[in-house]
């Protein structure tokens, strides 16, 4: 394996959503990831749709794009004999990641303090939803609970009493970014006094960056933000407008306009007046950025009114032309097919181990002296015999005995 992190190797206790795609970063650029699971208690995200085909604890595409490039071993931490076999691993492996509810590690005699006797240098990754101190750490919960008690649920929406939550677990997709970025950190740092590291990474916390601006003016005026659709305090008009396809078929388009120079190009572009399409500036109350930041009903419903008819693509294309930004809001469909995201090389197909050719997300990055390669997740416990063989030299007839011991299971 090629990329920026080979010859690292992680020893992965992740799952669901933030601690796999953090690892899978590594994975991805080069580190060995050995993802620890047993089929008593499999990644929850492996029985996820959608399916490659029928269902099955290989076939989860949700989970493969997640876990690309990996190992998996099956290890049953229940029992005694499948925590000391974690021990012998822990000498071989520069990171453990746990994604585990507060102290389920440190039961197992596994938390960092027991794994630095172990391996002084180790680097020692735990997220969980409120990180591992504090009076809120033991709850327990997911992404959509996360996006709640962080704020996010209460600005996503049209007014207080119609809040559209973003879809799904919103923060899953926060604190990875963070995550991966500690433990590079953490690595450079080792690199340079040879010391390992704990990292507790609070998703809450993360997510709260994300949320500064509003949280900056609260500090400073005491204001507290509201939802607000998708308007903006600086632009206007700023939202997705009514459109029609080729077909016509109802599509959007996303626009947003910085000044009044810009407002007259997009009148120009969209054709309209006081009274509806033709030449002009639009309505003289409209004409001026105080004017439309004050009047936003007003704004996006004169803007509506004009877009509603046109093909959003060639609308976008005239607006961009003009100075204005502006694109068709894409669905699924279009991105598959995106001529930006194919030259870039950012959908693949990768073999899967049961499934044969899988889709998958590329990176978004490219690293041109190590670029890394790619592959697809592995099935359940694919790797045990070769990782176990590999790096504690145990026999065929030893890996036996312990599947038929049920530690292996």
């Amino acid at each position: 394996m090629t990329g920026v992190a080979a010859g690292l190797r992680v020893l992965d206790f992740t799952w669901f959503g933030v601690g796999p795609i953090t690892t899978k970063y590594l994975a991805d650029n080069g580190a060995d990831v050995i993802k620890v699971e047993s089929r008593r208690h499999p990644d929850g995200l492996r029985l996820a749709p959608p399916f490659a085909g029928s269902s099955g604890i290989n076939r989860s595409q949700y989970f493969g794009n997640f876990n690309s490039s990996k190992r998996s071993i099956t290890i049953d931490m229940t029992t005694t004999a499948g925590r000391d076999l974690v021990r012998r691993l822990i000498p071989h492996c520069d990171i453990v990641a746990e994604s585990f509810r507060v102290g389920t590690m440190a039961r197992w005699d596994l938390g960092y303090e027991q794994l630095r006797q172990l391996r002084p240098d180790i680097i020692y990754y735990a997220t969980c939803l409120q990180g591992q101190t504090g009076p809120r750490a033991r709850f327990a919960g997911f992404g959509t609970q996360l996006a709640a008690i962080a704020g996010l649920y209460y600005l996503s929406g049209y007014s207080a009493e119609e809040l559209t939550p973003p879809h799904g677990p919103y923060t899953d997709f926060i604190a990875p970014r963070f995550g991966c970025f500690a433990l590079l950190a953490a690595l450079d740092h080792r690199r340079r006094t040879g010391e390992g590291q704990l990292i507790d990474l609070s998703q809450y916390e993360s997510t709260l960056q994300f949320l500064a601006p509003a949280l900056t003016h609260y500090f400073a005026t005491g204001e507290v933000a509201s939802p607000a659709g998708n308007r903006s305090p600086r632009y206007a008009p700023h939202g997705a407008y009514p459109c029609r396809d080729e077909s016509g078929r109802e599509r959007w388009i996303a626009l947003a306009v910085e000044d009044d120079e810009q407002w007259s190009a997009a009148v120009a572009v969209l054709g309209g007046t006081a009274s509806g399409p033709g030449d002009g500036s639009g309505p003289p109350e409209l004409a001026t950025h105080a004017g439309r930041l004050a009047r936003p009903e007003q704004t996006d419903a004169y803007v509506g009114g004009l877009t509603m008819h046109r093909n959003a693509g060639e609308l976008a294309a005239a607006l961009q032309e003009s100075g204005v930004a502006a694109y068709p809001v894409q669905n699924c469909a279009d991105l598959r097919r995106d001529e930006n995201l194919r030259a870039f090389g950012f959908f693949r197909e990768l073999e899967q181990a049961e499934c044969g050719p899988m889709p998958y997300d590329g990176p978004a990055y490219r690293l041109d002296r190590t670029p890394g390669q790619q592959s697809a997740a592995p099935n359940l416990g694919q790797h045990t015999d070769e990782v176990l063989s590999g790096l504690l030299g145990l026999s065929a007839a030893q890996i036996r005995a312990l599947r038929d011991d049920n530690v292996l299971y």
